[in-house]
């Protein structure tokens, strides 16, 4: 599909030496061997860089991403709108750090470098190429990676990777033989999206090397409910805050687009709120988390009972559903009718039966999600290698010397709206720098 990528078949028995090998030829993968080849370059260091990818065509999750349009980053990126394990131990501000090392200010300039403009869809932040096609980004990264002399050989998988503490490099098993390298870059993502490649043969290779996997569910993906009570709605959108309850407490809260499905629900919000479902889900099978659906966002928490009185007196005379309609869609509000028993009624007339059914079809109804839509349906991945092993300035392992990390393969997720892009733009610019940086000794050392 594009003419940069090169497919190489080694000859003879002898390994292949490189400075950095960079596994997996993603988002973060292909900025890694951009940043690293570019920082070899302003350094005059003559860099052997080589990206591996196990598929023949690369930059699925690009190309896929965003309907085909690719959205790239957000206008409001910071730590608090994505999400990690033990954010009480500092790693909310080892994400705010990466992000600052590789802003959204740089993205742009990045992107404006590789002749990608981008455009602002103010709904919810979100940047797109001008182009909208994912076909536009990934063939200006192709490109840049060539002008930073990285080497991507495709259809070329990778079964294992040990490190000689002797030689003090690293020795990669691919399916076209041996190669060895001073560092390697790990950018094999996570478990979403098989298809592309994610089959989490990465987080192996980290486990394998001694470092510790925070267990992995599905991110970004549809909320299953059983039995589909609301299967009627399908197809019917609307603004509505989810919250997520466990033991009396709301441990995750999100306010935006909503939508019905025949299997469940979706949308941003759905698909925010999925993680903390299936996180919660996984360390305790047996927990009794509810996810909960507000339709009427702009009434203040503790102020419903209030709300509810004014409205009623103000619609007494209308029967429930044309009260309803001016708030909801017809159809919402003519499900909240039949399910309150209250065809015909006057509002000013309900029962408190049927009043209070009313309010917490309005305010607090439970959904009965009985799962997270899997990989083949998530955007990302929740989990991944423990960001308490990962050097926060370089992305370098703290186990291993010459390992790095970057993008989905971390345990880091955002939110829904191109801040999972913006995290392997930020964490493979800081990986694939360090990569050059910590090779340059022994370049510069070898050198006659």
């Amino acid at each position: 599909m594009f003419r940069r990528l090169i497919l190489v078949v080694l000859k003879g028995v002898t390994p292949e030496f490189f400075d950095v090998l960079i596994i997996g030829a993603g988002a973060a993968g292909l900025m890694a061997a951009i940043a690293c080849g570019e920082r070899a370059q302003k350094d005059n260091i003559n860099l052997r860089l080589r990206v591996l990818d196990s598929q023949t065509k690369i930059g699925a999750k690009i190309l896929v991403a965003g309907g085909g349009r690719c959205n790239v980053t957000n206008v409001e990126v910071d730590a608090s709108r994505f999400e990690t394990a033990h954010a009480e131990r500092g790693n909310k501000s080892f994400v705010a750090r990466i992000l600052r090392s590789f802003s959204v200010e740089e993205t742009h300039r990045f992107f404006e470098r590789l002749d990608v403009p981008l455009k602002l869809e103010p709904e919810m932040g979100k940047y797109f190429p001008v182009a909208d096609s994912g076909k536009v980004v990934l063939r200006a990264l192709l490109d840049a990676a060539e002008n930073a002399n990285a080497e991507i050989v495709t259809g070329c998988a990778v079964s294992n990777i040990e490190y000689s503490m002797e030689e003090k490099i690293w020795r990669v098993q691919t399916s076209q033989g041996e190669m060895q390298s001073r560092a390697i870059v790990l950018c094999t993502g996570g478990l979403a999206l098989p298809k592309s490649g994610s089959d989490g043969r990465g987080l192996r290779f980290a486990a394998n090397l001694g470092h510790e996997l925070v267990e992995t569910t599905p991110a970004l993906t549809p909320l299953l409910s059983q039995p589909a009570i609301h299967a009627g709605l399908s197809g019917v959108t609307l603004p509505a805050r989810l919250f997520l309850k466990n033991e009396g407490r709301i441990v995750a809260d999100f306010t935006g687009s909503f939508l019905f499905t025949h299997v469940g629900y979706s949308g941003p919000v759905a698909l925010n709120i999925s993680r903390h479902f299936a996180q919660l889900k996984l360390k305790n099978p047996q927990s009794k988390a509810q996810i909960f659906l507000r339709l009427l966002t702009d009434v203040k928490d503790g102020e419903e009972g209030a709300w509810w009185h004014s409205f009623v007196q103000k619609n007494a005379k209308k029967t429930v559903a044309n009260a309803l309609m001016e708030l909801l869609p017809r159809r919402i509000a003519e499900a909240i009718v039949e399910s309150s028993r209250s065809q015909n009624c006057a509002l000013g007339s309900l029962s408190r039966a049927q009043n209070d059914d009313i309010k917490t079809a309005l305010f607090a109804r439970a959904l009965p999600i009985h799962q997270v839509g899997d990989y083949v349906k998530a955007e990302t991945t929740a989990g991944g290698v423990s960001l308490d092993e990962i050097e926060s300035a370089t992305m370098m392992s703290k186990k291993r010397q010459g390992l790095f990390f970057a993008g989905e393969i971390c345990d880091v997720d955002g939110w829904l709206g191109g801040y999972n892009f913006q995290w392997a733009w930020s964490s493979g610019a800081v990986a694939g720098r360090s990569a050059a940086k910590y090779v340059a000794k022994f370049t510069v050392a070898n050198e006659p």
